[in-house]
């Protein structure tokens, strides 16, 4: 029996080279996704409407929070990926810990370095925390999007073996076709997500302290487990117990906050003020 599959295309990684630096895909991934998201940022605070009347932050304190979240992304994605994906590598070479443009990166890492970074932040600033991480939600499909077709390109965290007409073989993973499961995710996590996102925004979300950023969790964590088996497990990982993976288990957690988040949340009038830790 023939299985079709398409060839991966012919994507260098490296969009050019400038003498010894490379320029990769994957870095201008990140750098597009931050920008983009700083820029719908900064016109979502910029509209009181969304906020019930008054705006918590002004656009020029975004500037400042694009800063803080590029190095929670950085330090928090990489460390997670050190720690959760493949610690006994690290700890036997830990000068690779900072070759970050090898790839390896977490995002449930990246999430938890972003959230301290912008917890961090609105505490220096005295912006209503909840309302900045609702901002960092509704944006943080745009990243995600672009983060997952940087691994496609990086031809990196490819799918499981399939017969499906859509099948890929990917130049390292071996001759079997496999799932595209970087361009599912894409749709899931970064397509799918921000339109969900974009609806919770136009029905007043904003308004609501929290709500945007527990949805998020909620839509994320779930789109991720639904992406996970499709994924082939990091090969220092294999599947875990009851034919699970690590990424599974590390949204489980991110789906319960987002419940509990949203639960809180709407058991508030819409513009009642929210403590602060």
């Amino acid at each position: 029996m023939i299985t079709l599959a398409l060839p991966f295309p012919a994507i260098d990684p490296v969009l050019i080279h400038l003498g010894p630096l490379a320029i990769r895909w994957y870095a201008l991934a990140y750098i597009a996704g931050l920008l983009l998201g700083w820029q719908l940022a900064r016109t979502l605070v910029a509209r009181p409407k969304l906020w019930g009347g008054t705006s918590p932050m002004q656009p020029a304190d975004l500037d400042d929070a694009l800063f803080w979240a590029t190095l929670g992304v950085i330090l928090g994605g990489r460390l997670g990926y050190v720690l959760f994906y493949n610690p006994q590598f690290f700890l036997a070479h830990p000068e690779e810990i900072i070759a970050v443009w090898k790839g390896g990166m977490s995002f449930h890492g990246g999430l938890a370095g972003t959230l301290l970074a912008l917890v961090l932040f609105a505490r220096s600033r005295g912006i209503v925390t909840l309302s900045l991480l609702d901002v960092a939600s509704v944006v943080a499909p745009i990243g995600l999007f672009f983060g997952r077709l940087a691994n496609f390109i990086n031809s990196e965290l490819w799918g499981r073996p399939a017969d499906v007409p859509w099948a890929v073989i990917f130049p390292n993973g071996g001759d079997i076709p496999r799932h595209p499961s970087q361009l599912y995710e894409a749709g899931l996590e970064g397509v799918l997500l921000f339109l969900v996102m974009l609806v919770a925004v136009r029905m007043g979300a904003l308004k609501r302290p929290g709500l945007a950023a527990g949805i998020f969790a909620i839509g994320y964590g779930l789109a991720r487990i639904t992406g996970e088996f499709f994924r082939e497990p990091d090969v220092q990982l294999g599947y875990l117990a009851f034919g699970t993976t690590m990424g599974m288990w590390l949204s489980v957690p991110v789906v319960l906050a987002g419940v509990a988040l949203v639960a809180y949340t709407l058991k508030r009038r819409p513009g009642e003020s929210t403590p602060e830790p």
